[in-house]
């Protein structure tokens, strides 16, 4: 209980502080009769109806329970805040309200002797709970306390979104995927994992310019984003690569000679673009196996440049780190 214990003494009756019902009624509490309000987030209850309003409903939701009476000037005074909270609450919680003047017998098991008295029941039993009229934070607290903290349902549906876009992303469905990340920037316009996700379709859809469009209108601290500048130094990568020549004849180049570290560094840059991680860093680690002085160790700083758009969970990147780790400090 929060603060002092209300199921200590009595009201009507010498009850233990520790009386649960269970999920059946007591000789006090006959088979329910009317139901509760349908669905409503208050109402109140009667002996007769308090398995079903409270104890049946209390395993679906925590249900509030706030004994009072008609004479108490503090349950007035708690009233409108309890409900508002309530209401506020957003279906985290029900209350449920009961006269104890009209129906005592339950506040006497529950061992209560002050009102107001708030009793939280979660599950069919009493969990906890408070005594007085309280100020509203207290109750916001207990509350969070009894159905944890709330969740903004908006956010949690956009994070869900980003989630089910970016699966769709890897298994190569764009139209989708794109779909879902221009829906939440229609709600969301800043949300940057959005823009991302969708600069990133255009990228894979070889829409360009488009992927430079989303990304230009991002500030600069936005750009430092490990997911946006990995995107940046993606699409500077593609520019770069289709500079390059035509990678059959740097094939031919590597038949007819081996060591022709321009040429496979070229190869290499044109495979990554392509998509072909593990050859793009073979190529790079030939390199690095022959001679780690090719333009001021460039293999290694062009296989760097790859791990920062790969990403350092990305299967191609951890197996290229450990194979050069090997070479630099075999």
């Amino acid at each position: 209980m929060s603060g002092n214990n209300p199921y200590s003494g009595s009201y009507g009756s010498q009850m233990s502080a520790t009386a649960t019902y269970g999920g059946a009624p007591s000789s006090a509490m006959p088979a329910a009769a009317a139901p509760a309000s349908g669905g409503a987030l208050i109402s109140d209850t009667t002996t007769a109806t308090f398995t079903r309003d409270v104890l049946e409903a209390s395993r679906d939701l925590p249900v509030l329970v706030d004994f009072w009476a008609p004479w108490c000037g503090p349950c007035k005074q708690l009233t409108p805040i309890i409900e508002k909270v309530v209401t506020e609450a957003g279906g985290r919680v029900k209350l449920v309200k009961m006269n104890i003047d009209d129906h005592p017998s339950i506040a006497g098991q529950l061992g209560i002797q002050s009102i107001p008295a708030v009793v939280a029941f979660v599950n069919g039993r009493p969990a906890d709970g408070f005594m007085g009229a309280v100020p509203e934070s207290q109750i916001r607290a207990f509350i969070e306390k009894i159905a944890g903290p709330a969740v903004d349902d908006q956010a949690a549906e956009i994070e869900a979104a980003l989630v089910e876009a970016k699966q769709l992303l890897d298994a190569g469905d764009l139209q989708n995927a794109g779909g879902i990340f221009a829906s939440v920037l229609q709600v969301e316009p800043e949300n940057l994992p959005a823009r991302a996700g969708l600069a990133e379709v255009m990228i894979a859809s070889d829409a360009l310019d488009q992927a430079r469009e989303i990304l230009s209108e991002l500030s600069d601290e936005q750009k430092t984003d490990p997911q946006v500048s990995a995107l940046l130094k993606r699409l500077d990568q593609i520019d770069e690569a289709r500079k390059l020549g035509d990678p059959k004849a740097l094939e031919a180049a590597l038949l007819a000679n081996p060591d022709d570290h321009a040429a496979r560094l070229n190869l290499a840059k044109i495979r990554n673009v392509e998509g072909d991680r593990q050859a793009a860093a073979e190529h790079l680690l030939a390199i690095m196996r022959r001679d780690r002085a090719f333009e001021d160790d460039g293999a290694r700083r062009a296989l760097v440049e790859f791990f920062e758009v790969w990403g350092p969970a990305d299967p191609a990147t951890l197996s290229a780190r450990r194979k050069m780790s090997a070479i630099l400090f075999s």
